[in-house]
């Protein structure tokens, strides 16, 4: 997916060339499960495949839609893009919401627009298609009236769409790995500030993501769920958010935490403690411990936290099981989705296979094996 492909399929949607063409890269979260709105701090990776974006501007005020998923043109006026959309027009929820974000950061909203949005990340993956779309949108209304935020307004721009207009609460991690990445790197944020950096991936380590295709049928319930928990579990430690808690505050206030909300809050406490032990081992090149690390995290969301599923815990039994894994967990939101395994160059496409091969035994169906390479962040192309 290039400018080239965008532009083309724009004109032929459209019949005339677009203004801009913008992409924005899925994500891998690479450690700190559930830490981000938690104010915590998590290591994700942007990755080689995303959402692109085409757009032209309008002088009639109308608003039209295309993607190549639905195959279909969404229509609106300005008032109609107020109300939140439904059925197959939902998709369109994420560019919507950008446009309502807009003005909170004192940014201008474009009027009338043809659109046309193409993606290649995989479904269901847990790869934040998501914040893709909403990090290309941004950038295409933003470029198409002039207007040029710095990245981290643009990164807030994406999470208050997620949050506000598309209803997911949401930390800054998706839009923020998309926003800041960089090829060769992982992005390091630090949630409660924000503050964004980028750390050296390993040399010799590689991503597999493999995506079992299932999904909890109330994920967005318990999403909610679990974020009320940790809500409920900082209350009653006296704090606003779980990150001013230590390891050790914790422990000690066992005794007056409701059990359930304990074992939210540890998670959660634990998984930040995880990620700065993950960033001092990527600078010390130990990528043995990242792998362990990575592990424990999964074991922490597959007891503690309860957002995985069995076929999750099957997929990193087997991959901690074989030669050249280092390390493998859930990566996404859970409740489903994808497991991420970071493998070196033991671990190839014959050794993915009898992984899938095992699953398929087990739960009658194949995971889709997906070998990922870190990417660049959102961009004007």
């Amino acid at each position: 997916m290039n400018k080239a492909s965008l532009a083309a399929q724009f004109q032929k949607v459209f019949g005339r060339q677009p203004d801009i063409v913008t992409r924005a890269p899925g994500r891998i979260e690479f450690i700190g499960n559930h830490t981000d709105y938690n104010g915590g701090t998590v290591l994700g990776a942007s990755i080689d495949r995303g959402v692109g974006v085409a757009l032209a501007r309008r002088t009639d005020g109308e608003r039209n839609f295309h993607s190549s998923y639905t195959g279909k043109t969404v229509r609106l006026t300005a008032a109609d893009a107020q109300v939140k959309q439904t059925g197959e027009a939902s998709w369109t929820n994420y560019p919507l919401g950008v446009l309502a974000a807009l003005p909170h950061f004192g940014l201008g909203v474009i009027e009338g627009f043809d659109y046309f949005a193409d993606s290649d990340l995989p479904t269901g993956a847990g790869l934040s298609s998501s914040a893709a779309i909403e990090l290309a949108s941004a950038l295409a209304f933003l470029g198409a009236t002039g207007q040029t935020p710095d990245r981290e307004t643009v990164v807030k721009v994406g999470k208050h769409a997620e949050n506000h207009f598309v209803g997911v609460p949401c930390g800054i991690l998706d839009q923020g790995v998309s926003g800041f990445g960089k090829a060769g790197h992982l992005v390091f944020i630090d949630c409660a500030g924000p503050r964004f950096a980028t750390v050296p991936m390993p040399s010799g380590a590689d991503f597999w993501i493999f995506n079992t295709h299932t999904k909890h049928a109330l994920v967005d319930g318990l999403y909610a769920a679990r974020h009320r928990e940790c809500m409920a579990a900082a209350h009653t430690l006296g704090v606003k958010l779980l990150v001013e808690v230590s390891v050790d505050k914790l422990r000690a206030a066992e005794s007056g935490v409701e059990a359930t909300a304990f074992k939210r809050a540890r998670h959660v406490v634990e998984e930040i403690a995880r990620v700065d032990g993950t960033v001092q081992a990527l600078r010390a090149g130990d990528i043995g411990k990242v792998g362990a690390l990575l592990t424990a995290s999964h074991r922490s969301s597959q007891h503690l936290f309860e957002n995985s599923t069995p076929e999750l815990d099957f997929l990193v039994d087997a991959l901690v099981a074989s030669a050249g894994v280092y390390g493998a967990r859930l990566t996404g939101g859970g409740f489903g989705g994808a497991v991420m395994a970071l493998a070196g160059a033991g671990f190839g496409a014959a050794q993915a296979e009898a992984v899938a091969a095992a699953y398929a035994a087990r739960f009658g169906a194949r995971p889709d094996i997906l070998p990922m390479r870190t990417g660049d962040g959102a961009a004007v192309l």
